[in-house]
């Protein structure tokens, strides 16, 4: 079984500034980079002007671990301090409903498991501690 767990960090319309910081200060190379305006269109993801040149997704290894960066689309309210959270990934389908599930006692969902343009299992979920998880399936 394959798994991993990652950190996915968010900003409000500087991630790019932030790569370019965290890239140098690791000496390491993001990759994978998109824009909200590169999502398929089949996603449904509406877009705005002010979004499209936000970066969606990006990621940047750090000593080992898979960092993931986004743009939180405008107007989200991004709260500093509160932008990292957990990713949990797996090629096992019934763990990420297990783990989603355990995850979401006394919690709070934000996104209830479903298919997405990225993942075929994908799912957000505030623990009880105020902890936001992702938890994704991927096909290694």
């Amino acid at each position: 079984m394959a798994r991993s767990f990652d950190l996915f960090m968010n900003f409000d319309g500087n991630c790019r500034e932030a790569l370019d910081f965290y890239s140098k200060a690791f000496n390491s190379e993001p990759n994978g980079l998109m824009t909200y305006s590169d999502a398929p269109a089949s996603s449904g993801c509406i877009v705005s002007e002010d979004d499209k040149d936000r970066i969606m997704f990006c990621n940047l290894p750090i000593f080992g671990c898979n960092v993931m960066f986004c743009d939180i689309p405008s107007g989200s309210g991004l709260i500093k301090g509160n932008n990292i959270s957990p990713t949990i990934g797996s090629d096992d389908q019934d763990e990420i409903r297990r783990v989603f599930n355990a995850l979401k006692d006394g919690g709070v969902i934000e996104m209830d498991l479903q298919k997405t343009f990225w993942s075929d299992l994908y799912g957000m979920v505030t623990d009880r501690f105020g902890i936001i998880w992702q938890v994704c399936h991927f096909t290694p």
